[in-house]
C-alpha cells in the first residue's frame, strides 16, 4: 500500500546518532544503530551536539541529502544527532507500472475506461455495458437500455423501439430535403424511387409508412397512393431488403405514376 511521505515501516520523523572522532567535521553513512543518514531538504533537519541545537549555515551545512558538515570541528566521543523530517507531496503518477487503471474494483457502479476516461464506459455489475460515452459527448445507448414512458408505469426499449429511417423527398426535381439513416435515393424511373439506408436493418420484416401530395397552380393540394414494395411497381408482395426499401407513388384514382413534390416515408424495425 502506498503512502504520503515515507510508508509507516519508517517513520516520518528519523533520528541518526554519531559519536565523533576527535576534530571530526563530516557525518555521513550508518549511524550507531546501523541507519544510513538521508534527508530530503535541509530546511527540515535538525541538528544536535552533545543536546545542544546547532545552528543551521553557522555551526553546519547540509545540502547533499546523505551528509552533515559541522565548522567546527568535534571533541572526540561528541554525540552529533541529527533528526529530519520528511517532507510530503501529492504523487502525480499512472502507476501500476505506467499502465495507470486500477487494480482491484471499487464498489458498485463500477467506472471503467476503454482507452482513457475521456472514452469511458459505465458499467453495471452484471457485467452489461448500458452506456458508452465517446470524445465528443456521444452517447450510446446499447441493447439493454430502457426509458420509462411520461406516465413511469411501462418502459421502452431504446435501441430497437424507434423510427430507423426517413425520408421528406421532392420527386419531381428529384432531392432530399431532409433525412435520417437515409444515404441516397436512387431514382428509377417515373413515381418509383429507392430508399438506400445508411445503416442496414437487421432483417426484412420491418414496417414502411408514408404519404405524397402536389400542390397545383391554384395552390391546392392532390394526394396520391403511395405503394411500397421491393419488387416491380404494383407488387406490394415484394419483399424488403435490409439495405434500401422501394417506394412507388402511383395516382388515387387512375393508378398511373407520378412524380409528386412532397414525399414522405418512414421505417420502423430493428437495426442490424
Amino acid at each position: 500500500m502506498a503512502y504520503i511521505g515515507t510508508s509507516p515501516s519508517n517513520g516520518v520523523r528519523r533520528r541518526f546518532v554519531y559519536e565523533a572522532t576527535a576534530s571530526q567535521t563530516s557525518f555521513s553513512g550508518s549511524d550507531e544503530n546501523g541507519v544510513t543518514l538521508t534527508y530530503v531538504d535541509s530546511l527540515y533537519l535538525d541538528v544536535f551536539q552533545n543536546g545542544i541545537k546547532l545552528k543551521a549555515g553557522d555551526d553546519y551545512t547540509a545540502t547533499t541529502g546523505t551528509s552533515v558538515v559541522l565548522v567546527q570541528g568535534a571533541s572526540v566521543n561528541d554525540v552529533v544527532e541529527m533528526v529530519a523530517f520528511d517532507v510530503f507531496s501529492v504523487n502525480d503518477s499512472v502507476s501500476a507500472s505506467a499502465g495507470g487503471g486500477f487494480a482491484g474494483n471499487i464498489s458498485s457502479p463500477i467506472v471503467t475506461g476503454s482507452t482513457s476516461f475521456r472514452t469511458p464506459l459505465i458499467e453495471f455489475t452484471d457485467g452489461d455495458d448500458a452506456i458508452a460515452i465517446a470524445d465528443g459527448g456521444v452517447v450510446t445507448l446499447l441493447t439493454t437500455a430502457v426509458a420509462k414512458s411520461e406516465g413511469g408505469a411501462v418502459t421502452t426499449n431504446i435501441t430497437q423501439g424507434l423510427t430507423k429511417a426517413w425520408f421528406n423527398l421532392n420527386a419531381a426535381t428529384p432531392a432530399l430535403r431532409d433525412s435520417f439513416n437515409i444515404g441516397s435515393i436512387t431514382d428509377e424511373a417515373t413515381g418509383r424511387y429507392e430508399g438506400n439506408f445508411t445503416n442496414a436493418l437487421s432483417n426484412v420484416n420491418y414496417s414502411v409508412y408514408g404519404s405524397a401530395s402536389v400542390t397545383s397552380d391554384n395552390g391546392s393540394f392532390s394526394s396520391f397512393t403511395q405503394v411500397v414494395t421491393t419488387g416491380d411497381p404494383g407488387n406490394t408482395n415484394g419483399l424488403h431488403s435490409t439495405a434500401s426499401t422501394r417506394v412507388n407513388i402511383q395516382g388515387a384514382g387512375e393508378g398511373a405514376a407520378h412524380d409528386p413534390q412532397m414525399v414522405h416515408s418512414g421505417i420502423n424495425g430493428d437495426l442490424a
